[in-house]
């Protein structure tokens, strides 16, 4: 089978390349890009575009290595212990089984996400190197060997908030996500919302492309905040007059909120208009 992006999702061809390059060789896809760009969502599409089971490992800044693997609950077999419990006879009663081990005991090939592997501590990616190269690793409690009866599709996600070790990068497929352009992201617009008015569109993509321009914006609308901000528009029925009357470089956009997300980048477009009415005002 052959990824080729889905109904609801807009894949670029060298996209669409590396997803299927990874997939071959079997070989964990590490993706990177702007946040907001669909990485996460990517993972979500193969799962569906394969007919493949989703098994989903959020990381966050305390998640360690070891938690993919399994977790062993020594306290809640102490405690049964204590209370007579005939389950302590056994730990298997106590071993709990991370999404490695799902991934690896699926009956079906499924698609593993690791999302924001950058979050977690920076020894994290080495913790998983064998485990992810041989698929199998040992759990220490029972003596037995969890190995994978088909090597799962692993999709790999970062925001490129930390450097990752070269042992870790030489053993994946990488693939960096381009923010989209004017032509594919009037794509994905038309995937979201099929019945928008295109002078709506053209408007607004003006209006967007253009904010991401401003020098010293801290942080550039995605293209989940510019969906976000269409249906907002189109909520509120607003003109289309209202984007094309006004300069999107000075002014600062109706429903802002949608896509400024910092105080400082309202600040720096109030300043801007302040700065063109004052200029108008000479004129």
């Amino acid at each position: 089978m052959r990824f080729e992006g889905t109904e609801t999702y807009v894949a670029t061809e060298d996209l669409m390349v590396a997803v299927n390059a990874a997939a071959t060789l079997r070989r964990p896809l590490l993706v990177k890009g702007e946040p907001g760009t669909g990485k996460t969502v990517l993972a979500r599409e193969i799962a569906q575009a394969f007919g493949a089971p989703l098994i989903e490992w959020h990381i966050k800044s305390t998640t360690k290595a070891a938690q993919g693997l399994y977790e062993y609950d020594a306290v809640g077999r102490l405690r049964d212990s204590q209370l007579g419990d005939p389950r302590v006879a056994d730990v298997r009663n106590y071993i709990r089984p991370g999404k490695l081990w799902q991934a690896f005991t699926s009956p079906e090939t499924p698609v593993l996400l690791i999302d924001e592997i950058d979050k977690a501590d920076i020894e994290f990616p080495n913790d998983l190197l064998q485990e992810l190269d041989r698929m199998e690793f040992h759990v220490y409690e029972t003596g037995e060997t969890i190995r994978a009866t088909q090597r799962p599709i692993v999709v790999i996600t970062s925001n490129n908030e930390k450097e990752l070790p070269d042992a870790f990068l030489r053993r994946c497929f990488f693939h960096y996500i381009k923010f989209p352009d004017r032509e594919t992201m009037e794509r994905i617009v038309r995937v979201h919302f099929p019945d928008i008015a295109r002078e709506l569109v053209r408007e607004a993509l003006n209006i967007f492309f253009e904010i991401r321009e401003v020098p010293g914006l801290k942080k550039k609308p995605s293209t989940s905040e510019l969906l976000d901000w269409l249906k907002l528009l189109m909520h509120e029925d607003l003109p289309v007059e209202t984007l094309r009357e006004r300069d999107p470089r000075k002014l600062i956009p109706p429903l802002h909120g949608a896509l400024l997300k910092n105080e400082a980048d309202v600040m720096l477009f109030e300043r801007l208009a302040f700065m063109a009415r004052r200029e108008g005002g000479r004129a």
